[in-house]
């Protein structure tokens, strides 16, 4: 990516005191907090500053400028940890984590973000099980109740477009980690970010979406990031029943973003720089077990399949994997899904600062 003087490189100074050195992070208008809070709603825009963001919903919120900006600031927090520092930057800030579904990396990434930065977390077990739901309580209203305690709400629901009605009824910023079959955008921010620093670039590349691409929220986000950049081909390599659904395709055909759907996929894993492979989600077959079967199992990336790939490819993954890539991958320098999740660490850093140094 082209670089230029960003919102990060002017920004505050956080005292890093273990390292003795100070980093730098992007520094928000911090606005008069003696009344109450201000109803912020989601801006999704086609273009704006990292600074205008308000709450995180979906991948459509980003440009490319505003990607940039968030990149920069995802260094700095890299840097923060690699120092082993003690930061300071959301000392008295307070984040909720409100899970409606299972999860270990996204979960486990944004609470250690926030204590990273000197915040604190709570956070509910189960929401769907051990949180008022159970007696009956909306969404709405237990967003309202939440945002009482805390000062930015991090939510996983099991329905598409619950991001955005959750987001509409909250006061403080809320950032989606997952919202059933609909998207995941702190995912594809981690996804892209993995791409830039391992590929060294994204303009040109050929990437290969793999599993189950109806239901992957994951691959979903991906494509619609990956849109926003130059001579970026997508090959869409699913068993039938579990397709990229037409949107995607519209969505990408609108956007000038070259695609293709395929069924080999030794031949495209020669082809590409990237190749993203995912799980059939078992949970989103319902009353179809016989469609999950017909899926599971169809393409697997085994130590022969990533030995044809070129040198410098890598193979993604949003994990958890359930099969899908051998354990013998693991060991080839190809195989880049475990510093992927260790990527979601810092994205997660760079979010919650830029939400909450101002406010």
């Amino acid at each position: 990516m082209a670089r230029g003087t960003t919102n990060a490189s002017r920004g505050a100074v956080c005292e890093c005191r273990a390292s003795g050195r100070s980093v730098r992070s992007q520094a928000l208008p911090r606005p008069c907090r003696s009344g109450p809070r201000r109803r912020r709603g989601v801006k999704v825009r086609a273009e704006g500053k990292l600074s205008d963001l308000t709450s995180v919903v979906e991948s459509q919120q980003f440009d490319r400028g505003m990607l940039e900006d968030l990149f920069e600031v995802t260094k700095e927090m890299e840097r923060i940890v690699e120092d082993g520092a003690e930061c300071s930057l959301l000392a008295g800030k307070v984040m909720g984590t409100l899970f409606y579904e299972p999860s270990t990396r996204t979960r486990l990434s944004f609470e250690t973000a926030m204590c990273r930065l000197g915040g604190k977390v709570v956070s509910t077990e189960n929401a769907r099980e051990f949180s008022s739901v159970a007696k009956g309580e909306t969404l709405e209203d237990t967003v309202r109740t939440l945002e009482q305690y805390v000062d930015v709400i991090v939510l996983r629901h099991f329905q598409a477009g619950s991001a955005r009605i959750a987001a509409d009824a909250a006061s403080v910023p809320l950032i989606s980690a997952g919202d059933g079959p609909g998207q995941h955008p702190t995912q594809a921010l981690l996804d892209i970010y993995t791409i830039q620093k391992e590929i060294g670039r994204i303009d040109e590349t050929k990437v290969a979406l793999v599993g189950d691409l109806a239901n992957g929220r994951t691959a979903r986000s991906l494509a619609y990031v990956l849109s926003k950049f130059d001579k970026v081909k997508l090959y869409f390599v699913a068993p039938d029943v579990v397709r990229i659904n037409q949107d995607i395709k519209d969505h990408l055909t609108k956007n000038g973003c070259e695609w293709e759907e395929v069924n080999d996929l030794a031949t495209v894993a020669a082809e590409v720089d990237v190749l993203y492979q995912t799980r059939i989600q078992k949970e989103r077959f319902g009353d179809k077990p016989e469609d999950y079967e017909k899926a599971q199992g169809k393409y697997i990336v085994d130590k022969k399949l990533v030995t044809s790939m070129k040198k410098g490819a890598v193979v993604l993954h949003p994990l958890p994997r359930v099969g899908e890539i051998t354990p013998e991958v693991d060991s080839d320098p190809r195989a880049a899904y475990f510093r992927q999740a260790k990527n979601g660490l810092y994205i997660r850093m760079a979010l919650l600062t830029t939400l909450l140094k101002g406010n």
